[in-house]
């Protein structure tokens, strides 16, 4: 069975959409990566990203990340509620299916090793992966966040695990690890930050500090306020959910702020849960009421309720128990995992998603295909041994270029569903109109980015296309010729989603720009579907 990792890095950046969806794109677009959820928080400043893969692929995701964040994350100005040291803040490896411990921390130390040589940053390692155990904890690490990272990093004491003992004013500091799967949950309260942060000192394990111990074993806690949505915040990590369980944060939470006659109004999971953690709070709201629940779908939706999980955004337990996404295939790909049939009727289906975009990337990641088989069977016989290393420069394009398509496949429908949920949002109040407002622009914004991704994919293929008209096995032509108009297709279909996503955006820079380029990939698709064609015809055995 295939090996499964979970990475969730998390980013210094919670406000600037372009680069939360930059980071998300560098993920899902790494090959063997599957970004299951995005998690933004405007007061904290921080994204926290869930995706999963084989061990060798997160390592790629992470680094690929990372890589977009050396470019637009800038520390130096970087201010938010929640502690970090670094643009990568965090980036933990957890064993998911099939995966020990051992191979995780195997992931981390290789990570943190590239890391720090491509980008010569300071990398600190924690949790099972930790060489001291000084570093095991998190907290310790960051202790003193990155404005104490240039006095901090001169203290041999503590030298990072790979990288210089440098401040990089751009970047910070990184921490990397393994761990067991950490849930992040927070508890809503109207108070004050401080009254938060006082029930939070009660309950976690650190409590006050040595002499005075916490509550609840395996759980950190940090008070803080979210100015987005007017309420404080209990946020909790907890590091063994079987130890101490959501309900018991919850239920502690509650009778301290009962206590200090506070409303707790509901809660909220950041990224994925498992679902025994959901089911183990089902039991014990099931046992405490004296209720006759058995059917899962039901003890789930009765833990949302009793833990009010959706008092911020909806729940959705098909997109936040990793358990229903593994079983639901994706992890293997998505839409594209599925057999063709399936597709084809998913795309038939009365819904708006799959839809051209996704078919759009469909039928060019076949074009690709056809280039790359083109290629293959030019390749490695002896009557083409001539072309043999013509076929070696060519191939790589078609068949690296068919896997990037693919991946666009899902990459559509999703951010048409990112844009299909912003439009669900409350419009009761004018804050909620505008709150609405700004997020369908930037759904909308998205679901242009990606058909124009997929075009100017396309577009970088044309001169390997051409390349291989002139010189390719010609009892393939027909071959050819039909990936030459697949890859036309495919921009055709880019372009109508772009430009029919364009008109309700009000940026008018952005859409003027967008509209130039889309329109230029769309010549330049033309001209480079006739050339082949034409040459092809010209050409005789």
């Amino acid at each position: 069975m295939a090996k499964l990792v979970e990475c969730v890095p998390n980013f210094s950046e919670g406000n600037n959409k372009e680069v939360i969806d930059a980071l998300g794109q560098a993920i899902s677009r790494t090959p063997g990566c599957v970004l299951l959820d995005v998690d933004a928080g405007a007061s904290t400043n921080r994204t926290v990203y869930t995706f999963v893969g084989s061990p060798e692929a997160v390592v790629e995701g992470a680094l690929s990340a990372a890589r977009v964040a050396g470019q637009l994350i800038d520390m130096s100005r970087h201010k938010g509620e929640h502690p970090r040291m670094g643009a990568l803040d965090v980036c933990p490896f957890v064993p998911v299916m099939n995966v020990s411990m051992e191979e995780c921390v195997t992931c981390a130390h290789i990570f943190g090793q590239r890391l720090a040589e491509e980008l010569g940053v300071p990398v600190y390692l924690y949790g099972a992966a930790a060489r001291e155990e000084s570093r095991k904890a998190l907290p310790s690490i960051r202790a003193g966040e990155y404005e104490a990272l240039p006095e901090k990093l001169a203290k041999p004491e503590w030298a990072p695990d790979f990288g210089p003992p440098t401040f990089v004013p751009r970047w910070g500091a990184t921490v990397t690890g393994a761990r067991t799967f950490l849930i992040a949950y927070n508890i809503n309260l109207l108070c004050t930050k401080e009254l938060a942060h006082r029930i939070a000192l009660n309950i976690r394990e650190q409590g006050r500090g040595p002499n005075q111990p916490g509550r609840l074993k395996k759980v950190q806690g940090i008070g803080w306020y979210l100015e987005e949505e007017n309420i404080a915040q209990v946020s909790t990590n907890l590091l063994d959910f079987e130890t101490t369980p959501l309900h018991a944060v919850y239920e502690e939470v509650c009778q301290d702020a009962e206590a200090l006659n506070l409303p707790v109004v509901g809660s909220q999971l950041v990224g994925l849960v498992p679902k025994k953690a959901m089911l183990n709070a089902a039991e014990y709201y099931i046992k405490k009421e004296k209720l006759f629940i058995l059917e899962e779908e039901q003890k789930i939706r009765l833990v949302v309720s009793r833990l009010g999980l959706d008092s911020l955004s909806p729940f959705h337990p098909r997109e936040r128990i990793i358990e229903y996404l593994v079983e639901a295939g994706e992890v293997d790909g998505g839409l594209v995992s599925k057999p063709l049939g399936t597709f084809v009727r998913a795309v038939g289906g009365r819904s708006a998603a799959p839809g051209g975009g996704s078919v759009s990337a469909a039928a060019g990641a076949l074009g690709a295909a056809l280039g790359c088989m083109v290629g293959l069977m030019s390749y490695g016989k002896r009557q083409f041994e001539d072309l043999d290393p013509i076929m070696r420069k060519l191939i790589p394009s078609f068949h690296q270029a068919m896997d990037e398509l693919v991946a666009m496949v899902d990459a559509d429908s999703r951010a048409f569903s990112s844009y299909m949920e912003a439009m669900k949002l409350p419009k009761s109040t004018p804050e909620e109109r505008e709150r609405r407002t700004a997020a369908m622009q930037q759904g909308l914004k998205t679901a242009v980015r990606v058909p124009y991704a997929l075009a100017e994919k396309v577009s970088g293929l044309w001169p390997a296309l051409k390349e291989l008209t002139q010189h390719c096995n010609l009892a393939c032509k027909s071959d050819l010729q039909v990936g030459a108009k697949m890859l036309e297709a495919a921009v055709f279909g880019a372009y109508f989603n772009v430009m029919i996503n364009l008109k309700d955006i009000t940026d008018e820079k952005f859409k003027l720009v967008m509209s130039q380029k889309v329109s230029g990939l769309l010549e330049e698709a033309k001209q480079g579907a006739a050339l082949v064609l034409a040459l092809l015809e010209k050409r005789v055995a």
